[in-house]
């Protein structure tokens, strides 16, 4: 089944993920603007979102994770059971202001938590409040969009009448804003760009450890760098060197490895150079919101399996290391220039993440629309380039395969 996804997190605050919200679209609608009217209750009835869980499995997406599936006025009413397997107390139902708050709906949603499925609200502004007091009842989540209603006010309504309801504040953009609504308490989960926010101004300094393994990082990122230079550093580095070692014995069992050295020169300059950027940009993020990782890694492969649909097969390499240092602003809190030159990366992969320029360009800035399920976007950009919904699709399938097999590996 071919599907454009993205995968939205909602984080505690504690800035871990406690659940994904799955948004989804079948078709680049500008190939079709008849689906816009006539056609756009083709299929109606099923839900996307369950159809990505039942095909791809619920751990690929989410691992154990709560997921937010978005369901409409007409598809709640679908046999949600035959669409999807999954645990029922792992999917939670986004319900939006389309559904109205009549007897039938109010039924119907009584029904589906019977049978254990989980209610969310969103889009609800402050006048629909009183009119959706039957539907609230039977809620488990309700989306406060932060930029939209005086939030706080609707925090503390919500307190009064339904104090079992979990609030989660949306559209939150920048970290102060996350911070003062930690501060003032009431809400459990939060979504938005907060976490990626770029950093436009410099600290003075970097941690000591975070130093060292740029050091390794510039070592790799020239040309013919000495395998056992490499070697030697990563060995300062418990973490590395055990990462290092089950690296090389998942490609070559029982090989009597002894010394990093012995590792290193086993998986070669290529391999040891890709293997470099993807752990120590891993350790690097340590300190950082678990999902900048996540988000990082999945940046640098989906570019990378992009390269041939978009007629960049010679630059895959420089495709998976734009995307995993397209967040290094975040992780070394210094603007993207300045955090470029402390890892020495030059050339094309500096001009997309500084400039927006160059070949690369494109793939990243279609990545970023695509994360955050920017459809209509996404399908301008696509149609640009020629590329249909299946090669993308494709594409990012085969990128959360590749996620869930490394975390694993890493276990």
């Amino acid at each position: 089944m071919f599907m454009m996804l993205a995968l939205i997190p909602l984080f505690d605050e504690n800035m871990a993920v406690k659940a994904y919200s799955v948004f989804s679209r079948k078709d680049n609608f500008l190939l079709n603007p008849m689906m816009l009217g006539t056609r756009q209750n083709d299929g109606a009835a099923l839900v996307e979102g369950l159809e990505l869980i039942e095909s791809m499995g619920i751990e690929t997406l989410s691992e154990d994770k709560e997921i937010f599936v978005p369901v409409s006025n007409i598809s709640v009413f679908s046999d949600l059971e035959a669409q999807c397997s999954a645990p029922h107390e792992r999917l939670v139902l986004l319900l939006d202001n389309t559904i109205p708050p009549i007897e039938m709906y109010v039924e119907r949603l009584r029904e589906l938590r019977g049978k254990g499925y989980r209610l969310a609200m969103r889009k609800l502004g402050v006048a629909d409040f009183e009119n959706y007091r039957e539907i609230l009842k039977l809620t488990d989540y309700v989306f406060l969009n932060y930029q939209k209603i005086a939030i706080e006010k609707a925090r503390i309504y919500f307190g009064k009448l339904y104090p079992n309801v979990r609030l989660c504040a949306g559209n939150i953009d920048t970290m102060e804003v996350f911070e003062e609504l930690k501060a003032s308490g009431g809400y459990q989960l939060y979504e938005g760009d907060f976490y990626r926010v770029p950093v436009t101004r410099g600290q003075n300094r970097v941690a000591p450890l975070k130093v060292n393994y740029i050091e390794l990082l510039n070592m790799v990122n020239n040309d013919n760098f000495e395998l056992g230079d490499a070697a030697d550093v990563i060995s300062r580095d418990t973490a590395l060197t055990i990462s290092l070692l089950k690296m090389v014995n998942t490609m070559a069992v029982n090989s009597g490895i002894t010394t990093i050295r012995h590792g290193a020169a086993m998986l070669g300059q290529k391999e040891l150079k890709k293997w470099i950027n993807t752990a120590v940009a891993n350790a690097l993020y340590a300190d950082k919101p678990s999902e900048i990782t996540r988000l990082s890694l999945l940046r640098a492969k989906f570019a990378e399996n992009l390269a041939a649909p978009f007629g960049l097969q010679g630059k895959a390499d420089e495709l998976f290391l734009m995307g995993l240092f397209s967040v290094l602003d975040v992780i070394l809190e210094k603007p993207m220039e300045e955090a470029l030159e402390m890892v020495m990366v030059a050339g094309e992969i500096r001009e997309a993440l500084i400039n927006g320029d160059g070949v690369l360009a494109p793939v990243l800035d279609l990545l970023v629309h695509y994360e955050t399920a920017s459809w209509q976007e996404v399908s301008r950009q696509l149609l640009l380039a020629g590329i249909g919904v299946e090669c993308i699709s494709e594409a990012y399938e085969k990128t959360l395969v590749w996620y869930r097999e490394l975390m694993t590996e890493r276990r």
